[in-house]
């Protein structure tokens, strides 16, 4: 009980300093809760969609995938003849069967051309209305379509790009384009998954999305009273035989939340990822905070040792605060948490996800991980100096506060990290050396993980001679007062280094990203300036093919030298050591593409690929498989006969762009696959006559102004928008890794508001002999700026390594070239010095506002 009541009164004695720790705490724990919160709601949300959305039993084309959205190399849906609805109402335990037509292979535009698809990379689903739908969409304003003139489109659409009834709406398919007006807008009864969704009438979709009426692309089965969706799916499987695919609500539902979880599991690992580093972060602070109230309690501790407290009561004493203020940050993490969770889902409704709070889902494991994890880390950072003040004898009660560093464990310190950083650089030296990603992969992260361990451990040895520098470098000019300042961050090295290891943790990953991307995107445009020979890319950044139209749009453009077609499609193989591979990807196009793309061949001339029945093989492909120049393979296409190529080419696997693929000539293709199966292009490459380049770009974005699907460009927009994606992400995680950022300069804070406590009477005497405030705070604020920049040093040339160590892996998959992003470090060092006298400013204003004698005074 006397420990527990000694606790409880140190803890609320400092609850300033603990509040700082408990923040710590707390964001890490709602970093957790919060991402398991919105991901279960998220779970939740598309469980009650599907579930909403599904027939009892669907019937859809062969080729369809199990979610529904497959769509043929001819931009068309799979589909079926409408007399499968016939056959399926003759089923036993049919209550209602209802054909319709859906696509996500559209583009619907506005009158000014403008997509009306979503931000969010959700699909644009354009299909017939039916009962099926009705069931979860309530028409809130004019009527359903019955006509080839009218068309309905979801509210949350109509709100975003301020539709009105009347308005005119062009749907662009492969089939062509087809122009309606508004009649009728419907509202969400169930949650928005952030698609945009329009409706036209049965006729008029069958013609616009597919080219034919007579046809659908699924037929919604509802069951009679009494007959269950397994029974149902039997009897309509023994109706029609295996030609379709028949699938329960169950299956459907299931089929689209794997879809769903596969987002979402990416997502929320990634989260959980860095709220580990601000956790591993937050653990510096609690160290740094319970070391430091150790020390300054020394006295104190000795007078209770010397009264009769024992080690083991001394120790349980730190270790019950570091209960206490872990169960407190805990607690308000969760409730953090939740609030998180909700601020992530307002954040999804503005990208046009709309997630209703009705759905929230808080699972019971959620507060009971937050808690534990909270707990045990705290207590876990707190043993240490626990440990070291029970050890704390009866005669430090008779020594000024802050017992002196134990010198033989600092050697066995700086030691041990030296061997442990010398590992990380000898892993990281295995990973750049190997041949083999998966290999090198592994030696990367042991690299990682060893070196950032080491410099952890190495940081009061590095503190003082890096400090030293940056003083002569900074400080010096300050004259006494940066001389103070710089002695201030060299008295406790062990101090300073785990201070700047807290901030050296969330800007190595910042660097080391910003190493890789910016290499990525350097690698991509040297490999786009040594191989791509033609001078435009035209394609469908929603992944629409190119329609025959647009096709002899572009061919018709004036000033072009030449115009190559690309597609893609899938085979089976047949290859001379008797292997048959399934659904493998090749390559039709026209034979200038060997010009408008320069591939390395190791074997043969890859011009030779495009004479009449013949094709190229990549290297590896070719070892695995026995392939030499002039073997055979038994190509059997898709939708299409089966051919015997000649290969007449080899091309290596060393590159970047196209890498892996096997090509032959679109006329081969044609000889084998009918006119009405044909894949339609996936990209089309346009190349100017000499000097017309400039001319050849604006005629060819104005011959495609009514494709406004596809777009063009030439070789600078598409590194432009190589580098914007890239980007995106990387700014996405540099947002998740401000987290720890966060948490690092709440270090700095603590580190100094308990460094200025722990010299009260010494800024006491400064301030008798002539000190002035002012000066006082800038030596505060020298002082955090050499701390932070300390641990920014530390942090971005650890991140450097790690970049450069895994550019060199990206090496072996053709990103070659090594960019070190040098604005960005730059900006990153000279904004820690920022943050640091940011974090300085409470400190230092609390420093300069003490009353002199009082200071004097204190023991």
């Amino acid at each position: 009980m006397t420990v527990m009541k000694t606790s409880m009164r140190n803890f609320f004695a400092h609850k300033g300093r603990m509040a700082l720790s408990a923040v710590a705490v707390l964001l890490s724990v709602a970093f957790v809760c919060g991402t398991l919160v919105f991901t279960d709601t998220m779970n939740t949300t598309f469980d009650k969609l599907f579930a909403a959305t599904s027939s009892d039993v669907t019937v859809s084309a062969k080729g369809a995938s199990d979610t529904g959205a497959t769509t043929s190399d001819n931009g068309r849906p799979p589909v079926m003849p409408a007399s499968v609805v016939g056959k399926v109402r003759a089923a036993a335990g049919v209550k209602a069967a209802e054909g319709t037509v859906f696509s996500t292979s559209v583009t619907v535009v506005n009158a000014d051309k403008d997509s009306l698809s979503p931000s969010s990379g959700a699909p644009t689903i354009v299909g017939s209305w039916n009962s099926n739908d009705a069931r979860t969409m309530k028409i809130t304003s004019g009527a359903a379509p019955g006509n080839s003139g009218q068309i309905m489109v979801d509210a949350d659409t109509a709100d975003k790009h301020h539709l009105k009834l009347g308005d005119e709406l062009a749907v662009i398919s492969a089939v062509g384009t087809h122009t309606a007006k508004i009649s009728g807008i419907a509202d969400f009864t169930v949650t928005n998954p952030g698609a945009a969704i329009f409706y036209l009438d049965t006729k008029t979709a069958q013609q616009a999305l597919v080219g034919q009426t007579g046809v659908f692309t699924n037929v919604n089965v509802t069951a009679a009273a009494g007959v269950t969706d397994p029974q149902l799916k039997k009897n309509v499987t023994a109706e029609l035989g295996s030609a379709y695919k028949v699938q329960t609500a169950k299956e459907t539902a299931d089929a689209n939340q794997k879809d769903v979880e596969s987002f979402l599991s990416v997502m929320k690992y990634a989260m959980l990822g860095f709220a580990g580093i601000a956790f591993l972060v937050g653990i510096f602070l609690i160290i740094n905070t319970f070391s430091m109230l150790v020390a300054q309690r020394t006295r104190e501790i000795g007078l209770m040792r010397a009264v009769g407290a024992g080690r083991g009561q001394v120790n349980r004493s730190v270790l019950v605060e570091a209960l206490l203020l872990g169960v407190v940050g805990s607690v308000l993490g969760v409730g953090a948490g939740v609030g998180i969770a909700v601020g992530l889902m307002k954040l999804m409704g503005s990208m046009g996800m709309h997630l209703s709070t009705s759905d929230l889902t808080v699972a019971w494991t959620t507060p009971v991980i937050g808690l534990i994890l909270g707990v045990v880390v705290t207590v876990l950072a707190a043993y240490l100096p626990a440990r070291r003040a029970g050890k704390v004898s009866p005669m430090a009660a008779l020594r000024d506060a802050g017992a002196p560093a134990d010198a033989r464990a600092g050697r066995i310190r700086a030691l041990v990290g030296l061997v442990l950083t010398g590992a990380g650089g000898y892993s990281l030296y295995l990973a750049s050396a190997t041949e083999k990603a998966k290999e090198g992969s592994a030696w990367l992260g042991l690299g990682i993980v060893l070196s950032l361990i080491g410099f952890v451990v190495i940081g009061p040895l590095l503190a003082g001679a890096v400090v030293r520098v940056l003083g002569a470098v900074l400080l010096r000019m300050f004259g006494p007062v940066g001389r103070m300042a710089e002695r201030n961050a060299l008295r406790n090295p062990r101090r300073t280094g785990a201070t700047g290891a807290a901030l050296m943790i969330g800007l190595a990953l910042v660097a080391c990203l910003s190493v890789v991307g910016s290499s990525m995107v350097a690698s991509a445009s040297d490999q786009l300036d040594k191989t791509v020979g033609t001078d435009f890319i035209i394609q469908s950044d929603s992944g629409q093919r190119i329609t025959p139209q647009a096709v002899k749009a572009v061919k018709d453009v004036p000033g072009l030298a030449r115009v190559t077609e690309y597609r893609t499609t899938t085979a089976d193989y047949t290859t001379p050591d008797g292997k048959t591979l399934k659904d493998t990807d090749i390559t039709a196009a026209n034979p200038s593409y060997a010009t408008d793309l320069r591939t390395k061949t190791v074997a043969g001339d890859l011009k030779d690929a495009y004479l009449p029945d013949s094709m190229s093989v990549y290297d590896k492909f070719a070892k695995a498989h026995n392939i030499h120049l002039g073997s055979k393979i038994a190509v059997k296409f898709k939708d299409g006969r089966t051919a015997h190529l000649t290969v007449r080419a080899i091309t290596s696997s060393d590159g970047l762009i196209d890498a892996g693929s096997k090509y032959t000539n679109i006329t081969t293709l044609a000889k084998y696959v009918p006119a009405a199966k044909m894949p339609l292009d996936d990209l089309v490459f346009a190349t100017a006559k000499d000097g017309r380049q400039d001319a050849a770009y604006k005629s060819l974005k104005s011959a495609l102004h009514d494709y406004p699907q596809y777009t063009v460009r030439d070789q600078t927009d598409y590194k432009q928008a190589l580098k914007d994606q890239i980007g995106q992400l990387l700014n996405l995680i540099y947002g998740l890794l401000a987290l720890a950022i966060i948490v690092a300069v709440l270090g700095v804070v603590n580190t100094l508001a308990l460094s200025v406590v722990e010299r009260t009477r010494e800024i006491g005497l400064m301030r008798a002999i002539g000190l002035s405030r002012r000066q006082l705070r800038r030596m505060i604020r020298m002082e955090s700026v050499v701390i932070a920049l300390f641990g920014a040093l530390l942090g971005l040339g650890l991140g450097m390594g790690w970049g450069a160590t895994a550019q060199k892996l990206l090496a072996l998959q053709g990103l070659k070239v090594l960019e070190i992003p040098w604005p960005t470090i730059i900006g990153v060092f000279v904004g820690s010095a920022f943050v640091g006298l940011f974090a300085a400013l409470i400190p230092a204003f609390r420093a300069g506002r003490m009353n002199v004698l009082n200071a004097i005074a204190t023991d």
